[in-house]
């Protein structure tokens, strides 16, 4: 038996078909073409594995590969004859970070690319096919030439072969290959090493059964000799006498089950080897040991059964063409530098980072924008937010360092220079050798030529690496190895080969694809331009005056607009030196605002700040207004701006007047334009006549008219405030006139309180006639009829009936739970003349819920996240599915409900529990929290080390701690804290408060603190980051305190053993400095309320603590969050005769609420005896509260509300949760 090199000649791969017990063979000659094979791979479905035949002569490599074919030549080429791709189709993308290409599928050619895959990594036969030339193969060019003999599959096929190695595309075609492909009838079989599955545990094993065991023939099975004519005993054995540099090996996996009469695949585990030695199974082993050693270099794989699946191809990667780096370890220091030493100083350091980035560049060359975009994706932080306040703007930072980048002439390109690379490299060795090794690979494979070769799994267009182990998932099951390919262990490449795809490629092909590459970046260019273009229309201030309350042009609108066509990529600065050029008539400050064309003209709203943000930051978007002015005024007027002064074109009806000066029995109509925050009585001042009564136009179109008289007190309230909008009507009658027009017109109106229509917005992202309509509706109207008329009189389009819903706007310009169609208004709890959107997506239907979620407690407007989950699904079902959809990683994640005061809740700890079943309705809103929560009966307690300031008498730490002034603290160094982060405990609600403190005393931090045992700490709970609550007892269990989970504890350090009874009350006591408004640092003092909590027992017991006489001691507690001291007097001497019997005040009542931890002031009334408590710092505090308050007032002064969505995004407020009626039960407590 010879085995000879089928495995390259023939790709081995055939069509399969079979229909019952028929079975369809196509069969090849030795010298067919090799596109009549590849031709055959190409029709064959991935279904349909290929079948194995037997033969017993040699082939060549190539066999009559070069058989001439003018069937087909494809003009699908690259360079001159072929023209890539036209500007309307987008240019294939770049390779990715394995630097290899993949192959197009063009419909059930996964097993051909395999196959060619496999061909394209082994070299040898690469480099053979390009070593064949013109005088063998012909030109392209001489194709239509009738004399002219040209071979067009090695043509293609050498084609093919250079764009996987040299152009920069992530998939190439087989289009131009396919097609070229000839088909001949000559059938014979031929050779192919095909071995058994079933029933067989591996290759070696099935290779001893074909050529190691002998079968007997004897007894009853005696063989006929045909020499000497008779039956005798034989041995029949079969060896391998010729072995090819390749071998190539095919799985029987797709048998017939003739019981079952059906097709099935063979899943068992059958084992093949990474290397294996063929000597046992030859005929002739006396050469050497290595003459018979094979490599496993490509395994191709079925996934799927019998009748269907596909196909990919495991390659090892023999000269290193490939980078064999798991993206997640490349990204790795790019993302987050974790890996790094010393992480807090590389994330600080933007020098490290932004060489970082350049390095892993081609050419170490990239856009300043994308510079920052890509800082924005691998630190999570852009450079303004991170950066800006300490080092400047970016290219301020660029040209600081210029011995490091170079920046070009316009600033919108830079680069790293060749001694900042080097650099680099010291940067990153210095804090990881593996980082430096990943951004230094510029030909991948380059630091790994001494290392073995690495394994790629290339399915079709998709490339990943892949380790050696993850071969052996593929010996059993579904997705399973089905051919194998093996080549000796003694071929070896030439050093030159090594991570160079240019190695034997002839000069023509490598021309061809250098100018197909610099034409894919032209390409790319155009199409990333194209998509990146904004067109801009600039509306010129001195080309424009203002009258009317709107903008309008002087001449014309064609002479004072400009149309300019601007990257969104590039910055605000960008665009407005571009503009600036362009208008080289303007002199002083240039002011960019964003304005629209309303009906009364052009209006600005919202003006462009920070030149270093993008056009696409600022969401700038294709087509918009931009008012190019100096900020202040337009023609020697200020213009009012913003979305809270929008004019409104309103038509005013009035009764006419006649020449004499009479009024006539006829109205008017006369447009006006008004402010939307100007209020009513607005009307009459522009018409300057006397006090009459305004009605507005509440019509249906289907209906009759219906005017709406609005009530005197209301001529205060705005345009907007009362839901007019441009074109909308208002009439103006004389309140001397008994006889109403209207009603002798036969028209009515109605009052404000019979208001009978709801205001629809269109949200869908359509364009409309209309962006508002009103609808009439009573509370006994469907929702569904209301959306349906909303539709038809929005004019969209009809298909909007079956995925649309309306949704409620709040106050605030947020979008509220869908409501369902089935619901009537009164159901739904909508008031008339509410405003609602007209949004795409279904309402939930009664078993699903609509939630907002958001990740964080600090929920910002704008920032919640939308979804429709089923009622019943579990809270860890939800949490995975939150997580999902946040792009969030990890486990270490939990759910709570915002409650309504818009704060974080109670975390949802069932996870089992459905959310119906934790009280989760539509319209809830989720927050994402970090950190995992404690198993059941057990809390997760963060613990802060804490020492108030100043020499105390408190035991003093050796170790110095970092302070942290607490915002809260008094106006003197005295009121400072320190606090200190240990760490979090998980620990049972079992616990005592002792062995809290223990198990605290364990945490790192603490370690380093001498503290001898813990009756030297008091543990209180923390609140604002202050002390709170003192937990007094020791041996108490921490469930008595009902400590919630968002409880945190702080330790003080305390001098002596402290064991404090149930009555006994810890205060910080503070002498007050005679003449300066200080104090001196706190002292503690211990006071037993057992007598009772009044202000006589206080101030004796703070007389005899400061040894001074009780009269002449003033005491007064602070109140850190006013910076007001509240004296505490002696009620007793105060009580008047009628009173003498009333029960005392108790100090824990108002208005001291006296507690653990207050600070109590002291004054000697013997050095000072005025009345003053009150520090420098305390003033200072008061002030800045006043500024704050004032600056809110005004803020809110300014806020305008608004049924229109988005004039209420344009001020950022927190948002406010749906009032909630509250029932408190005051009693008496202890």
């Amino acid at each position: 038996m010879v085995v000879s090199n089928v495995g390259l000649s023939r790709l081995v791969g055939l069509g399969f078909r079979q229909n019952g017990l028929k079975r369809n063979i196509l069969h090849f000659s030795a010298s067919c073409p090799l596109g009549t094979v590849l031709g055959a791979l190409c029709v064959s479905s991935p279904s349909d594995p290929p079948p194995h035949s037997r033969v017993g002569s040699s082939f060549t490599m190539f066999g009559d590969l070069f058989e001439e074919d003018y069937s087909s030549v494809s003009n699908y080429q690259y360079g001159k004859e072929k023209k890539l791709k036209t500007k309307t189709l987008e240019p294939p993308a770049p390779r990715e970070f394995t630097n290899l290409s993949g192959i197009r599928n063009q419909g059930g050619t996964c097993y051909l690319n395999s196959l060619l895959q496999t061909l394209h990594f082994t070299p040898e036969f690469r480099e053979a096919l390009f070593s064949l030339g013109p005088e063998e193969l012909g030109s392209f060019e001489d194709k239509d030439k009738p004399d002219a003999k040209v071979r067009i599959i090695p043509l293609q096929l050498q084609r093919l072969f250079a764009q996987l190695l040299v152009l920069d595309q992530d998939a190439a075609s087989t289009a131009d290959l396919t097609d070229s492909f000839g088909w001949t009838s000559n059938e014979e079989d031929f050779l192919d090493l095909t071995v058994a599955v079933k029933n067989v545990s591996g290759l070696e094993d099935a290779l001893w059964t074909m050529f190691v065991e002998e079968e007997v023939f004897d007894c009853d099975n005696l063989y006929h000799c045909g020499t000497c004519d008779r039956l005798v005993k034989a041995t029949k054995s079969a060896k391998l006498r010729k072995l090819p540099p390749f071998l190539t090996v095919s799985l029987l996996r797709f048998n017939f089950d003739f019981v079952k009469r059906e097709r099935y695949k063979e899943t068992s585990c059958y084992t093949f080897p990474l290397r294996i030695n063929l000597k046992p199974f030859c005929e002739q082993s006396d050469s050497d040991d290595l003459e018979y050693v094979y490599d496993l270099f490509s395994v191709i794989i079925h996934k799927g059964g019998c009748y269907g699946g596909h196909y990919h191809v495991y390659i090892k990667d023999v000269d290193h063409l490939g980078n064999w780096q798991f993206q997640e370890e490349e990204s790795k220091p790019v993302l987050s530098f974790k890996d790094l030493q010393n992480e807090e100083e590389i994330d600080d350091d933007p020098l490290i980072i932004l060489k970082a980035i350049l390095l892993q560049e081609e050419n170490n060359v990239i856009p300043v924008d994308q510079l920052g975009q890509k800082l924005l994706k691998k630190t999570g932080m852009s450079w303004n937010k991170k950066y800006r306040r300490q080092y400047g703007p970016l290219r301020k930072f660029l040209k600081l360092h210029s011995q490091i980048f170079l920046l070009s002439s316009d600033e919108s390109i830079v680069s790293l220079l060749k001694n900042g690379f080097l650099q680099a490299e010291s940067d990153f060795q210095r804090n990881d050798q593996h980082i430096f090794k990943t951004f230094t690979s510029e030909s991948p494979g380059l630091n790994d030529k001494t290392s073995c070769p690495h394994w790629f799994d290339i399915n079709d267009s998709k490339v990943q690496p892949i380790k050696e182990k993850d071969i052996e998932r593929q010996f059993q099951g579904k997705e399973s190895a089905y051919m194998l390919f093996y080549r000796k262990s003694q071929l070896q490449r030439p050093p030159e080969a090594q991570a160079n795809p240019r190695y034997g490629v002839p000069c023509h092909l490598l021309s061809e694809m250098d100018a197909a590459n610099i034409e894919l970046q032209i390409k790319r260019a155009e199409w990333d331009s194209t998509n990146n273009n904004l067109e801009l229309h600039l509306h010129l201030g001195p080309h424009y005056h203002f009258f009317s309350g709107a903008l309008h042009p002087v001449v014309s609108k064609a002479e004072s607009v400009w149309d300019l066509t601007f990257d969104k990529r590039k910055t605000l600065g960008d665009l407005r030196q571009s503009i600036f050029q362009l208008l080289e008539f303007w002199e002083g400050d240039m002011v960019l605002s964003v304005a629209k064309f309303v009906p009364a003209g052009l209006h600005v709203y919202q003006t462009l700040d920070g030149d270093d943000l993008t056009l696409w930051e600022m969401e700038i978007v294709d087509g918009e207004d931009l008012f190019v002015w100096n900020g202040v005024e337009v023609g020697g007027i200020q213009i009012p701006t913003g979305n809270d002064c929008e004019p409104l074109l309103i038509n005013v009806l009035h009764l006419a007047t006649s020449s004499e000066g009479d009024k006539c029995q006829q109205l008017v109509e006369s447009p006006h334009v008004f402010p939307s925050n100007a209020q009513m009585g607005e009307v009459l001042t522009t018409l300057a006549g006397p006090m009459g009564v305004l009605f507005i136009n509440a019509t249906d179109p289907a209906e009759e008219e219906n005017w709406v008289a609005i009530p005197r007190e209301d001529l205060k309230k705005t345009f907007r405030e009362l839901g007019l909008g441009n074109h909308s009507s208002v009439l103006v009658q004389d309140s001397r006139d008994d006889n109403s027009v209207l009603l002798k017109q036969g028209k009515w109106f109605s009052g404000m309180s019979e208001i009978s229509w709801l205001q629809v917005q269109n949200l869908c992202e359509l364009e409309s006639e209309e962006k508002q309509v009103k609808i009439s509706a009573t509370m006994n109207t469907v929702v569904f009829d209301i959306r349906i008329k909303a539709i038809k009189e929005l004019k969209l389009m009809k298909e909007l009936a079956e995925n649309s819903c309306l949704r409620p706007i709040d106050r605030n310009g947020k979008l509220l739970c869908p409501v369902p169609d089935s619901y009537t208004l009164k159901e739904a709890e909508l008031k008339m003349g509410s405003s609602l959107g007209l949004c795409p997506g279904k309402a939930p239907t009664s078993s699903q819920l609509f939630l907002f979620f958001t990740v964080g407690s600090d929920v910002q407007p704008g920032t919640e996240m939308e979804i429709i989950v089923e009622a019943t699904m579990s809270v860890g079902d939800c949490l995975k599915l939150l997580l999902e959809k946040s792009g969030l990683p990890g486990d270490t994640w939990h759910l709570r409900k915002m409650d309504w005061c818009y704060e974080a809740g109670e975390p949802l700890c069932e996870g089992d529990a459905a959310l119906r079943e934790v009280a989760i309705r539509s319209g809830d809103t989720l927050l994402l929290i970090e950190g995992k929560l404690p198993p059941p009966g057990f809390l997760r307690v963060p613990v802060w080390w804490y020492q108030p300031g100043g020499p105390t008498g408190h035991w003093k730490s050796p170790v110095r701690m970092n302070s942290t002034p607490s915002p809260d603290a008094p106006g003197d160094p005295h009121g400072e804290v320190s606090l200190r982060f240990l760490g979090d405990l998980e620990i049972s609600e079992d616990t005592t408060v002792a062995e809290l403190k223990a198990q605290a005393m364990t945490l790192s931090p603490s370690s380093e603190l001498v503290i001898p045992s813990p009756a030297f700490l008091r543990a209180w709970t923390m609140e604002g980051q202050r002390p709170s609550r003192l937990l007094r007892a020791n041996q108490q269990q921490l469930k008595e305190y009902k400590l919630g989970r968002k409880t945190e504890i702080c330790l003080e350090p305390l001098e002596k053993e402290e064991n404090l009874g149930p009555h006994d009350v810890v205060l910080r006591t503070q002498m007050r400095l005679p003449g300066e408004r200080a104090y001196t640092p706190c002292v503690d003092l211990v006071w037993d309320t057992a007598r009772g909590w009044t202000a006589s027992s206080l101030r004796q017991r703070v007389a005899y603590f400061c040894s001074l006489p009780v009269e002449k001691i003033e005491i007064a507690k602070y109140f850190p969050e006013k910076f007001e001291w509240l004296p505490i007097s002696s009620w007793n001497q105060q009580l008047t005769k009628r009173k003498k019997k009333k029960k005392q005040d108790n100090l824990q009542g108002a208005p001291y609420y006296l507690k653990d931890g207050d600070t109590i002031g002291i004054k000697n009334l013997l050095v000072e005896d005025d009345e003053d408590f009150s520090t420098v710092r305390d003033d200072l505090g008061k002030e800045t509260q006043k500024q704050l308050a004032l600056g809110k007032k005004s803020q809110e002064a300014l806020r305008v509300p608004s049924s229109d969505l988005f004039s209420g995004a344009k001020i950022p407020s927190r948002p406010r949760a749906p009032e909630a009626s509250l029932s408190i039960h005051v009693g008496s407590f202890p």
